[in-house]
């Protein structure tokens, strides 16, 4: 950062003098009890940031600006295909795809862009299908995405067990078949609080680092994150983790890419007052934009309860494109540096986080907390916290626990069930699932309704 002093008829000012201008002002109330603030982190929230106290991490961010992304589920590949079309030629630019299932290929891609970015989200495993489908990568700008960790996580079982699934990834990672995904967003959107995202981010990569033993050519990262209403601590998450995984990464002997999508958390997304959701995923999406991502696909307002339709499709990727170049917030996407507010949360959520890894690593890593229930029940902790600030109107969401519309009526507008789906099975874990702060409250107005 500059040190010229833009403005040299003022004189400097310590931050032992700046404190004890605020205690002065105070007129004996309690510094600590009156101006200091903690979070769900364990991070004080200080008065003021001073140069001369603040923490700098030299964090590494691409000098180009996110790329707005449209999310497609596979249902129909022609329907899809041409849902992409449209998007495309209406602001999009990179489409990432969802499959839960082998699809055709072929009838998705056709006609397709070719100087866009394409990701394709694959939630089974099949070595055959993917070896044919990374053949389009010699024609198109695709990546595989392949997580089998948030799988176990999410379903509680692997496609077919441990060792098999982390072969098949490890051959097709040898084929330059597929990259590998760390889907960051289901903690996030579990309840973990931000700490927990980054370090349990770390040792969910480490897993996979940690299984290829010889010196690959090549491995390819994609990490999704979601984006809470935290909106400071936000932009600060994702530095943070930039600084983190790039050390992390340095520690292994190959070449490694890593990009980052981000989008909107479901977390504080609301039923009633819907309306609002737009305001939280603006902040969301321009948290994302000033923290170093490489895509960022919103979320629909009403997508917890509609169906996916054209015009809440338009809205989500117009609230992005006004963003990105109404905005300028693509002239500038390291806009963060020199904030020592931000750099210095930066610095402390880095140094929880890389404790936390540390912690996991000794004894014995991510996915033996995760067979034991630890990490499961570490993140249950963070939002049974989260949901008692909710519960409590410390935590306010508007239209919802604050102000809220006895008028607003909802159940004849239900196209999508909007609450917590489980399913009866068999797991060998407890599997991680996502759930609204709102979710309680809101199925108490629906049954007055």
């Amino acid at each position: 950062m500059s040190k010229v002093n833009i403005f040299p008829e003022f004189n400097e000012v310590s931050a032992k003098g700046w404190k004890q201008k605020i205690q002065m002002d105070l007129k004996g109330a309690d510094y600590n009890k009156t101006l200091l603030s903690g979070t769900l982190e364990g991070i004080t929230i200080q008065p003021f940031y001073h140069k001369e106290t603040h923490d700098n991490l030299r964090i590494s961010i691409k000098n180009t600006s996110a790329k707005i992304c449209q999310t497609l589920f596979i249902n129909n590949e022609n329907i899809v295909n041409n849902i992409a079309k449209e998007a495309l030629q209406k602001g999009a630019e990179s489409i990432r795809f969802i499959a839960d299932d082998i699809f055709d290929f072929k009838l998705l891609f056709n006609k397709l862009p070719l100087e866009n970015n394409y990701i394709i989200i694959c939630n089974f495993l099949d070595y055959n299908f993917f070896k044919e489908l990374s053949t389009l990568s010699k024609t198109l700008n695709i990546s595989i995405v392949i997580d089998v960790i948030h799988h176990f996580l999410k379903e509680g079982n692997w496609h077919k067990n441990q060792l098999a699934d982390f072969d098949t990834l490890h051959d097709l990672v040898k084929l330059n078949a597929i990259t590998i995904g760390i889907n960051s967003s289901l903690y996030q959107n579990s309840g973990a609080n931000i700490v927990q995202q980054i370090s349990y981010s770390l040792a969910h990569v480490n897993e996979y680092l940690n299984i290829f033993t010889e010196k690959e050519t090549e491995l390819n990262f994609i990490f999704s994150f979601a984006i809470g209403s935290n909106y400071f601590f936000e932009i600060s998450k994702i530095r943070a983790f930039r600084y983190l995984i790039t050390k992390l990464l340095s520690e292994y002997d190959f070449k490694a890419n890593v990009e980052i999508i981000l989008e909107p958390t479901l977390r504080n997304k609301t039923l009633y007052d819907y309306n609002v959701n737009m305001l939280r995923t603006t902040t969301e999406s321009m948290a994302a934009m000033l923290c170093g991502a490489d895509f960022i696909s919103n979320t629909s307002y009403d997508a917890i309860y509609h169906r996916s339709n054209e015009f809440g499709t338009r809205i989500a990727r117009n609230q992005l494109l006004i963003l990105k170049e109404e905005s300028y917030f693509s002239k500038e996407n390291n806009i963060a540096n020199g904030s020592y507010y931000i750099e210095q949360i930066t610095y402390e959520i880095a140094d929880k986080s890389l404790s936390i890894f540390k912690d996991i690593e000794k004894t014995g890593g991510f996915l033996v907390q995760i067979q034991q229930g630890t990490i499961q029940r570490k993140i249950e902790e963070s939002a049974n916290k989260e949901q008692q600030l909710f519960d409590n109107d410390e935590l306010i969401l508007l239209g919802t626990n604050k102000y809220p519309n006895p008028q607003d009526k909802m159940k004849n507008d239900l196209e999508l069930y909007p609450f917590i789906k489980t399913k009866p099975r068999k797991t060998i874990i407890k599997p991680l699932i996502p759930k609204r702060l709102a979710e309680k409250l809101e199925q108490k107005r629906l049954k007055e309704e």
